[in-house]
């Protein structure tokens, strides 16, 4: 379901993530599931200067392009679920925009490498932006979960399969 072109907003990677994941197939589909996975950022070497101060924290936000997904459907059944859900209910990685998000440690800066662990996504993937991670402002105490009240723990073993390939 294709999204008016006249509203399009257009990225280009500042960079891209490296990985131990080389196919979707058998990734852990959520950061808790890949706290030892230790990965890269390959930042734009233009952009290096903007890494000034990074190294001061230990976690950091990554915004990224599921580049190897196309198409989405408004109703999914979710990696930690056997029921449909709403698109939005989920973080389902096939959606009208192909954002990821993940918060990842930070564990050292080498020019413009940044070395990471807790990665979980696929070699190669194109990376928007990289911002801070600060708990005083990013880790709001939640009341509800919906859903994922009683499978939230599940993101710790789960592994992608093949449900979100592509039709």
């Amino acid at each position: 379901m294709p999204l008016p072109e006249k509203d399009a907003i257009i990225f280009h990677p500042i960079g891209y993530i490296r990985s131990p994941f080389k196919t979707v197939e058998g990734m852990p589909i959520q950061p808790s599931g890949a706290k030892d996975a230790v990965g890269k950022i390959e930042l734009h070497g233009a952009l290096e200067e903007g890494l000034k101060d990074l190294e001061g924290f230990s976690h950091i936000i990554l915004l990224y392009h599921f580049h190897k997904n196309e198409g989405y459907k408004l109703t999914v059944k979710p990696f930690m679920d056997t029921v449909e859900r709403g698109l939005f209910s989920t973080r389902a990685p096939r959606r009208p925009n192909m954002i990821g998000k993940s918060t990842v440690e930070l564990l050292s800066i080498e020019g413009n490498i940044l070395n990471i662990k807790g990665v979980d996504v696929l070699d190669g993937t194109p990376l928007i932006d990289i911002k801070p991670y600060v708990s005083k402002f990013d880790a709001v105490p939640a009341t509800r979960f919906g859903w994922l009240e009683t499978n939230a723990e599940k993101s710790a073993t789960l592994k992608s399969d093949e449900r979100f390939a592509e039709d």
